[in-house]
């Protein structure tokens, strides 16, 4: 890490948060000064009594919507306008509660003093009932506690460490990470047992959860920004999981740092003014002055960013973009507006945050995996963790608008929608990694099915997985998304049951105006469940034939052997041929002359079959080699033989083509002849010519009638 080391030793932990509590003390003291002179006294009990019920969020909110009475001849007129327009009497809610917020703001500017002076009354109070010693031991002793445990973690870790070979976010784990832990468990673990007074203890816990808070946030963004795998081609020098140079890395690291100390000093001074009884428009005013820090910072941040991609009028328009936005948003926190602030802060800071969860998941993920686990682990890694991070963010956005907008929004309707929505993107990121998860899974089922395997059933179901795994597929995808949506709209308030009703009328209305589309669908249910073909298989129904390329949910593809493509519905294929399973028997037939021997024929075929078998091409394709079964009948010309044999499917036509031309090699070389027709013509020449003409026609008809037998039956 390039500059951050020297950063962080430039300013010791200990330095650190005794600055902290000194800047918070100072404050006070400043304060407190203040007070002497515009309020000598302490206020009396009933009065800061008076303060603090006034504070209350329930008595604010009745003596905001406790209204007078109007006049009785005016009541129903006003009734009926704000029936009219809701929307007026929400925005005059909002109004009124903004400027009843502001105004407290700066009603509470001279009043700082003497509520701090208060503030201080009452603490020391809690300390005279305690001694002023021990507490101060006791503080110094619990900071002893956590950096000494902290500092002899890191010790043994470097010790430990010194000869490992370990690496990546596992070693950023263990040296950054867990010292941390143990200077929150430590410190805290002294806090809750020594005996402290309550308020006192009420004021310092959230200072020290602050300062835990803000450190965790630092190490977490040096390791964000300086982490990461390193790119050695890149020419710029860019590394780390945002792409940045070791300058860009300083330079926001630097600005987080700043950002994150002062966010968190807002936190805990607000929490710590809130365990010391301040009045709540006090610590409006001291948050509103604190988040101007915050606010400065972020301009001065946003001003002085490196130039990266937006250079020129691009960085000139994205500036004034950017500062009036930053300015927006402590304007919202200012006037309490605290939902639309988180929104505001979701659009600048979620995106980098995804992009770098994207990064890092990326870096953990295993690129060879081949088995359900692995793979499984790989979409987990990268689709859940941008779960988790947005529904973090959305379960803080409810849990805000449930503390902080409830009391300027009493519409139930727009409470609804709006806990709706966020309760509607977790549900939908959900979904999303069911189905990367389904979607991933059956990927992998049909990567493993295209592998070739020498064992038929293992061929056989691994072309079903092929044929299923598609449908299925579809399938989830649609159901997913209908459950999705519907529990969506549930959380919005729809009444899902009547539309869930009204669906199933509107199915049964489509079903009965559409009855072949019914009959496609429910047929092809019952030819998967009866496995009648799968893709790659030739089958043939009707004048329909050719192989299965791919299945909808309604019809099946067909690839004739001479190219067209038929989309066959379910409904029309009635009884189907599939000639791709398990072996095919085909049969031919050779017409012989009667001078043939035909004991001779059948072991001249006999060889020929032996011949087939060592092909080593021809053989492994072959069950049963060819054989002559014996004389099928007696034609006009010569004797007809039968001949088959058993091949696996597909192959039958180039193995009969091969054994026809080694028969009529063989026949050739033995002196067995083919039957031809022989006619005898007795006369004149011109008889002669006449009978030759007649011979030349039956040959060629025989050589036709030849051909066509011995066409491919594919």
């Amino acid at each position: 890490m390039v500059g951050v080391s020297s950063l962080r030793g430039s300013l010791g932990p200990a330095a650190r948060i005794l600055a902290f509590l000194t800047v918070f003390l100072g404050f006070a003291s400043a304060s407190e000064a203040q007070s002497q002179s515009a309020a000598p006294t302490a206020e009396p009990a009933k009065v800061q009594q008076l303060i603090e019920l006034l504070d209350d969020p329930e008595v604010r909110q009745w003596l905001a919507n406790r209204q007078p009475a109007p006049p009785a001849a005016t009541a129903p007129a006003a009734t009926t306008s704000a029936e009219a327009t809701p929307a007026a009497g929400i925005a005059a809610r909002w109004t009124a509660e903004i400027r009843r917020h502001l105004s407290g703001i700066t009603n509470a500017v001279p009043r700082i003093g003497a509520e701090f002076d208060a503030a201080r009354t009452r603490l020391a109070e809690d300390m005279d009932n305690h001694g002023s010693a021990p507490i101060l031991k006791g503080f110094l002793f619990i900071l002893l506690v956590g950096y000494g445990a902290e500092y002899a973690l890191r010790y043994l870790l470097k010790r430990t460490l010194r000869s490992a070979a370990l690496t990546g976010p596992a070693r950023t784990m263990l040296v950054k990470v867990l010292p941390l832990l143990v200077f929150a468990i430590a410190t805290t673990t002294v806090l809750a047992v020594a005996d402290w007074p309550s308020r006192l203890e009420m004021t310092i816990a959230p200072l020290l959860v602050a300062w835990i808070g803000a450190r965790l946030l630092i190490t977490i963004a040096s390791a964000v920004l300086s982490g990461g795998p390193v790119d050695v081609t890149d020419p710029s020098g860019r590394t780390g999981y945002l792409s940045l140079t070791a300058e860009d890395a300083r330079f926001w690291y630097r600005s987080s740092v700043g950002i994150i100390c002062a966010s968190a000093a807002i936190w805990g001074i607000g929490d710590a003014m809130q365990a010391l009884s301040l009045a709540g428009d006090v610590r409006n005013l001291v948050a509103a002055v604190l988040g101007l820090i915050v606010l400065a910072l972020a301009i001065l941040t946003v001003l002085r960013r490196p130039a990266g991609a937006a250079t020129g009028s691009r960085r000139v328009v994205s500036n004034i973009l950017l500062v009036p936005f930053l300015v927006l948003l402590w304007l919202l926190w200012v006037i309490d507006l605290r939902v639309l602030f988180w929104i505001g802060l979701y659009i600048i800071g979620l995106p980098p945050l995804l992009r770098f969860t994207s990064a890092f998941a990326r870096t953990m993920l295993d690129a060879s995996a081949d088995d359900d686990m692995r793979v499984m682990r790989n979409v987990l890694i990268e689709r859940g963790a941008r779960l988790v991070i947005i529904a973090l963010a959305a379960g803080w956005l409810a849990l805000v608008f449930r503390v902080n907008a409830s009391m300027m929004i009493q519409d139930d309707a727009f409470n609804r929608i709006f806990r709706g929505v966020l309760a509607g993107i977790v549900i939908l990121l959900a979904a999303d990694l069911i189905w990367q998860l389904a979607k991933s899974l059956i990927s992998l089922r049909v990567k493993h099915a295209t592998f070739e395997t020498a064992d038929p059933a293992e061929r056989a179901r691994n072309t079903r997985l092929l044929t299923l795994m598609p449908i299925l597929r579809n399938f989830l995808a649609v159901f997913i998304l209908v459950v999705a949506v519907l529990m969506v709209l549930s959380g919005l308030g729809v009444q899902i049951g009547p539309l869930i009703a009204g669906a199933g009328v509107f199915g049964v209305a489509i079903g009965f105006g559409s009855q072949t589309l019914v009959k496609d669908v429910i047929s092809g249910i019952f030819y998967m469940t009866d496995d009648a073909f799968r893709i790659g298989e030739y089958i043939q129904s009707g004048s329909y034939k050719g192989t299965v390329e791919s299945f909808s949910i309604r019809s099946v593809k067909l690839r004739h052997h001479r190219g067209p493509v038929f989309t066959v519905p379910f409904g029309s294929l009635g009884a189907v041929q599939n000639m791709s399973r398990d072996w095919v028997i085909d049969k031919f037939m050779i017409n012989v002359s009667y001078e043939a021997d035909i004991a001779k024929v059948k072991k001249v075929v006999k060889g020929i079959g032996a011949a087939l078998l060592d092909d080593p091409e021809l053989g492994p394709m072959i069950i049963e080699t060819v054989k002559m079964k014996g004389v099928e009948s007696f034609g006009d010309y010569g004797i007809t033989l039968s001949f088959a044999m058993t091949t696996k499917p597909g192959h039958q036509t180039q193995i009969r083509r091969r054994a026809q031309a080694m028969i009529k090699e063989a026949f050739d070389k033995n002196g067995i002849s083919f039957a031809s027709p022989t006619v005898q013509v007795a006369g004149d020449e011109q008889n002669a010519a006449a009978a030759a003409a007649t011979r030349d026609a039956i040959a060629k008809k025989n050589a036709a009638v030849a051909l066509a037998e011995s066409a491919p039956q594919e």
